[in-house]
């Protein structure tokens, strides 16, 4: 993996939406010898504005935190979401 595909994928951070409102945010952060990812995870189906963390979700490798992140994008917009 090059130099540049490493630091995209520790700047990473992806919003999701569903109608207009929010639904999930990712992150991933580099800390040297692991690559954490984590959500904060909005509900749809409550009228709470405050979002649920889940993970965090470590990898050891930058191209593992992205397949992740790419995954969970990719089955998000599936759902009807839109990725930012």
């Amino acid at each position: 993996m090059t130099r540049a595909n490493v630091a995209a994928v520790s700047e990473l951070v992806s919003a999701v939406r569903k109608d207009g409102r929010p639904v999930v945010r990712l992150r991933c952060a580099d800390y040297g010898d692991e690559w954490v990812v984590d959500c904060d995870v909005y509900p749809v189906d409550e009228m709470s504005v405050e979002a649920r963390s889940t993970g965090p979700y470590t990898f050891r490798s930058a191209q593992d935190a992205r397949a992740f992140v790419e995954t969970s994008l990719l089955a998000l917009q599936m759902l009807g979401c839109d990725a930012a």
